[in-house]
Order: structure tokens, then sequence, then C-alpha cells
């Protein structure tokens, strides 16, 4: 099995690193293809990947093509490689609201898949989401599936609709949790610790509460139950937020990004 990347970002080449470490192709390289001449150069140089300036000598080669490139590049690379695919080829979009149909109708493939990655996939703990077009066969889907799954775990979905609700939860997931995160380190300081003691206090209380989530069945309401207790600290904390509505506000904000998501959509595939 060969496979390409197009487009060479950060996202790109961090699934396409966990691929490649993965033993799935038999010691031949990803082989990866982007327009710019320093990222060339610099992946050329680091020999991981089998490195191509052209799509002419790549492309029609793959069997499996991930496409990394911004979305609004995609009009301009589909119309460029049209020619140059076959219908066996699988063709897999990282790409942020861009649709299947649209995909199948401006690049003629019949074979793809849609996902939504998510930033933790560069430490090998993301959370992928993913969608195919009837003619990818439950074999072909199995095997990007198991793709997806080097950089962390993912999940199939019954249609695009939950590729733009995914968008909503874990794709721009990390985000939330990093403003939640700023918000305590903040707090944190004002209280008198250190820039290091208050980034120890914080990221280890964020590590060791999922890792509690993890390791049981407990739901995030049983186990506030079990850190508060009536009339104390925690429950104080606990108050403050439902006072001030937090709960609804963080919903609010995932619908948000779920409904930009699909504008994005409506935007990218006119």
């Amino acid at each position: 099995m060969k496979l390409l990347l197009i487009g060479a970002g950060n996202m790109g080449l961090t699934y396409t690193q966990g691929m490649a470490q993965s033993g799935w192709f038999n010691r031949k390289k990803p082989m990866v293809y982007d327009i710019n001449p320093q990222l060339i150069a610099r992946l050329k140089k680091e020999g991981t990947f089998d490195v191509h300036e052209n799509l002419e000598t790549c492309l029609p080669n793959a069997d499996i093509v991930f496409i990394a490139v911004k979305p609004y590049h995609a009009e301009e690379l589909f119309t460029n490689i049209r020619d140059m695919i076959n219908e066996q080829q699988i063709f897999v979009s990282l790409m942020a609201g861009v649709t299947i149909d649209y995909i199948k109708d401006q690049m003629g493939a019949k074979k793809v898949v849609r996902t939504m990655p998510n930033l933790p996939a560069k430490i090998g703990k993301g959370i992928t989401s993913y969608t195919a077009s009837k003619e990818v066969t439950r074999i072909e889907l199995i095997t990007v599936r198991s793709l997806l799954d080097t950089t962390g775990e993912s999940i199939h979905v019954d249609d695009e609709t939950f590729i733009d609700k995914s968008t909503g939860i874990s794709g721009s997931g990390p985000a939330y949790v990093f403003y939640f995160m700023q918000s305590m380190l903040e707090a944190a300081l004002k209280m008198g610790f250190s820039e290091h003691d208050s980034k120890v206090l914080v990221s280890n209380t964020f590590e060791g509460a999922v890792e509690l989530f993890h390791q049981s069945d407990l739901s995030p309401t049983t186990w506030m139950k079990r850190v508060a207790s009536k009339g104390g600290t925690t429950q104080a904390a606990l108050d403050s937020m439902e006072d001030n509505n937090i709960k609804a506000l963080i919903e609010e904000a995932a619908y948000a990004a779920f409904n930009r998501a699909v504008e994005l959509g409506k935007e990218n595939n006119k």
C-alpha cells in the first residue's frame, strides 16, 4: 500500500508521521507533496518521507491520499489533480468544512473519507471522527481507521452533520480546556503562587482529573459530588459556577463552533 500526503502543514505531517512510525508500510516511506520549497528541503534532509515536488511523480502511484491543504486552496488543487487520479484511489480529507460531495464533484473522485482531527494527535492522544462516501468498502474503511488510529483514537459517524458537530466538541475542544487552564493559572498567580508552582498545580490537577475519569465508569457529576462536601470549599466554587451559568455558556460556546463549521462548509462548497 502506498500513501501520499498532499499539504505538509502541522496537521498533515502529524498524521503522516504517526502512520510512518506504525509499521503499516513495511519500511516503505509515505510520500509527501508540498509547494513550499523551504519545507520540501527540510523534509528531504530529515529523510522520514519520500518527498516530491511534483504531483505527477507521486499521485498516480498512491493508493490512499491524505489531503491537508487549507480549504481555500482546495478548488485549485482539485482542478490540478482531476486528470491524474483513478477511481480506485481513496482520498482522506483533513480539511475543515469541505464536503464529500464537493470533493467528488470537483475532483472526480468516488472514494472519499472526510475527517475532523484535533490537536492532541501531535502527541498520540488525538481523536478523529470520520465518515465516508458509499463507494468506500468496509475493508477500505477499516484500513483508513487503522491509519487514523496511529495518532490516537477514531470514531465513525453516520453522516457529515456529525463531522461539523465534532468540530464543536473535539476539533475546537482543546482550546476550551486551555481557556479554563489559563483562567486557573491567572487565579493561582493572583493568589501569590510562582509561575512554576502555578503551572504544576493546574496541569497536574487537569491530568489527574482526566485519569480518574478514564479509570472508572463514574460520570463527571458523580466525581464532583465526591470532591465536594456540603458547605465546603469545592461546593462554594461549584455554586459560584452555577450562579454564573458557566455550564450553559460552555454549551453555547460548543454550539457556536458547530454553527461556524456549518457556515464555513457552505462558504467553501459554493
